[in-house]
């Protein structure tokens, strides 16, 4: 038996027990259930993975529904898209920009709510099964709405009803609350290297 055949025989034999296994393991996961999901962190990409849930959802036929909290009028390549098919999905960028370049409290809590209504509106909706509220928790670490009512909408949801929650800053009670979390890490960005957002990749 050569060195080859040998290396193969025993990658074979350790990728059998591995297969296996994970067998098992996915025939003892039978649960179903709505995804209260959480995107946070400092790092670039929350925004992104939710809108890649919300294409996921539509390739199976699923209404989708995404409310934005911070982003207003700009043009961006995920509403080009999302406008695209107006059938599947609700696309809704309710923002006024960050509360640094509003400078007016009352309005930010203002546009906030608005926004926040639209939520629960989508969250009620039988037909649509995921809802989007992408940086709500910017919206939540200014305060601009109750935590407590957000949990309340969030965890009293239909059961099979998804829900994805973006922005950096989670509060705790949220990252609690919910079934998926993941924390994007800032590794490394060009914009510290003097490069503006580019087209097609932040915007």
């Amino acid at each position: 038996m050569t060195d080859d055949t040998a290396r193969n025989d025993l990658h074979r034999a350790k990728m059998q027990r591995i297969q296996a296994a994970r067998r098992d393991m996915m025939e003892s996961r039978t649960g179903e259930k709505g995804l209260l999901i959480v995107h946070t962190g400092p790092g670039k990409g929350k925004s992104t993975a939710a809108f890649g849930m919300a294409v996921r959802a539509m390739g199976h036929g699923m209404k989708v529904g995404v409310v934005q909290f911070v982003k207003g009028a700009m043009a961006t390549g995920e509403r080009a898209i999302f406008d695209a098919f107006p059938d599947l999905v609700s696309f809704r960028p309710m923002g006024e920009g960050f509360t640094w370049d509003t400078q007016d409290r009352a309005r930010d809590i203002a546009t906030a709510r608005t926004a926040w209504d639209e939520v629960v509106r989508l969250i009620a909706d039988p037909d649509v099964a995921l809802v989007v509220a992408d940086e709500l928790n910017i919206v939540l670490r200014y305060d601009y709405l109750p935590l407590d009512e957000v949990l309340a909408v969030l965890t009293a949801r239909a059961p099979m009803k998804h829900v994805v929650v973006t922005g950096r800053n989670a509060p705790p009670a949220l990252i609690e609350a919910a079934d998926l979390v993941t924390e994007m890490t800032a590794v490394k960005h060009p914009f510290r290297g003097g490069i503006k957002a580019q087209q097609g990749i932040e915007f």
